[in-house]
């Protein structure tokens, strides 16, 4: 009976994070049948329908999303002390569920992982990319990387690096348009601007220089996207000039795409971070994959090259 119970648990909750029976059954290394079969029975016990089903959505019910509150993370903590158990006191096993911003995560991340995989075998890296802030919680991600997660009592941050934000152009667009000598002369430039996913505002122009003074500049909007990667290709392809996180601008800058604008002035945002759960048991693989992202960080020079020094120049 027990086992039955842990089965039917098991293909609730990966349906109700999946959304859909067929990527639990993959998740689970069952068919969809199986899983439909499993999720019915459960709902047979309890005598209640915990989702609502149609030929191409799978939603949780109120109820659904009530016993999908109450058992998600001490389900989740269980399943992780067995499976320590079975692979040895405290060996990093399992699947690890990570979401990633897509440019960053390719960039910088993805290079990270051949040797990750190498070192703990018995870890599958699951990652997700994603531009939105996801809830590690709720949808059973075990880390995030990112910036501006809003911390709880349920999260912990460690700090990767922080992060500084450059005016950057093409060439042939710099050619065509003279490179602006003061913060005042943005005005008569193209600006690539940005809306923010959280408030759907306009984030403005604040630049501040090593002597300590801040403006807040002016620019003509050419176009307002909410993806810094988007940004980055637009001003790459000459349409004008983007306020880039130095994640996103580094590799265009380095080759030759874009080109720092008023290099004396910058802006900082929030600082990438690695997001966990702060519960009192966190599973081992989730532990090796927090250290070992920060070492990397530090180690490899990547942190230093994110961030504006107090001269002004970048980390190479």
């Amino acid at each position: 009976m027990l086992t039955e119970l842990s089965s039917y648990l098991d293909a609730f909750i990966a349906a109700a994070d999946e959304g859909s029976f067929s990527a639990a059954a993959r998740r689970l290394g069952i068919t969809p049948a199986a899983v439909s079969k499993s999720v019915g029975q459960l709902e047979a016990r309890l005598g209640v329908r915990l989702f609502q089903r149609s030929t191409r959505s799978l939603a949780l019910t109120t109820d659904g999303e009530r016993l999908y509150a109450q058992v998600r993370l001490p389900w989740g903590e269980i399943g992780d002390a067995l499976t320590d158990l079975r692979q040895g006191a405290g060996k990093p096993a399992g699947t690890l569920k990570v979401s990633l911003a897509y440019a960053v995560g390719r960039e910088y991340f993805l290079p990270l992982m051949d040797e990750f995989v190498r070192r703990y075998p018995d870890v599958v890296p699951d990652l997700h990319f994603d531009n939105r802030q996801v809830d590690l919680i709720a949808e059973g991600f075990d880390a995030a990387i990112g910036g501006g997660i809003e911390l709880t009592d349920a999260l912990i941050a460690r700090e990767l690096a922080p992060v500084s934000i450059v005016l950057a152009a093409s060439p042939a667009y710099l050619k065509a348009y003279p490179a602006p000598g003061t913060p005042q002369e943005l005005a008569r430039h193209r600006g690539l601007l940005r809306r923010s996913l959280s408030s759907g505002r306009l984030i403005p122009w604040t630049l501040k220089n090593s002597a300590g003074q801040e403006v807040v500049a002016s620019v003509r909007p050419v176009m307002v996207l909410d993806d810094p990667e988007a940004i980055a290709r637009a001003a790459a392809g000459g349409m004008g000039i983007g306020m880039l996180p130095l994640p996103h601008a580094l590799p265009l800058l380095d080759g030759g795409a874009l080109v720092r604008v008023l290099p004396d002035w910058h802006a900082d945002t929030r600082p990438l971070s690695i997001y966990y759960s702060s519960r009192k048991l966190v599973p081992a693989k989730v532990r090796v994959f927090v250290d070992y992202i920060v070492e990397q960080f530090r180690t490899s020079g990547l942190a230093a090259r994110f961030h504006i020094q107090p001269k002004g120049d970048i980390q190479r």
